[in-house]
């Protein structure tokens, strides 16, 4: 997967478990992924979109990574504007991306397929007491949508995954990877 060699800058400081992360879903053949909280950039001059490496580049690594993989990325956010920006990210993927605008929990309801890679990112973390409960939920939603290969990366370990390690630990998932930053789980 040499694609990923560009988004691995000294400020990505998730690079590393979004690396493992692909390449356990290159093993299992995994294809479709969803994302909630798609990635955000940031404005310099108030006009040139730009990345920003604080964010970890989700949307554009996943993208490029379906590409290459004949998969389908859904990525969800609430803000129009970091929909806009991602899509600015992926022009070159965007055949490979369905983006949502939505509540995370109300996109993760009505979604309908099998879920190989559930990404859960969104809401942000400076409260997190409301940051876990929204995760958790999430990921009882998603539960059902996910099969024996699936994968589940939570970011923000420690302000978002306040209870969603513990609920996942108890249904079986094992913590296949774990960063400062993220931790990855698989049955």
């Amino acid at each position: 997967m040499k694609f990923l060699n560009k988004y691995n800058n000294s400020k990505n400081i998730r690079f590393k478990s979004f690396e493992k992360t692909l390449e356990k879903c290159l093993e299992r053949n995994l294809k479709i992924i969803v994302e909630t909280g798609t990635s955000r950039g940031k404005r310099k001059f108030f006009f040139i979109k730009r990345y920003n490496w604080k964010d970890g580049m989700s949307t554009p690594m996943f993208a490029e990574y379906v590409k290459n993989v004949n998969g389908i990325l859904h990525t969800c956010d609430i803000s129009q504007e970091n929909i806009n920006n991602a899509k600015s990210f992926t022009k070159d993927y965007s055949s490979f991306i369905k983006f949502y605008v939505q509540d995370s929990l109300i996109f993760l309801d009505e979604f309908k397929d099998k879920i190989d890679l559930l990404y859960l990112d969104s809401l942000d973390g400076h409260d997190p007491i409301a940051a876990s409960e929204h995760q958790l939920k999430e990921i009882k939603i998603s539960l059902s949508k996910l099969h024996k290969e699936s994968l589940i990366l939570l970011d923000d370990k420690g302000s978002k995954t306040n209870l969603s390690i513990n609920y996942l630990l108890k249904n079986h998932y094992k913590i296949i990877y774990e960063t400062e930053h993220q931790v990855l789980f698989s049955r």
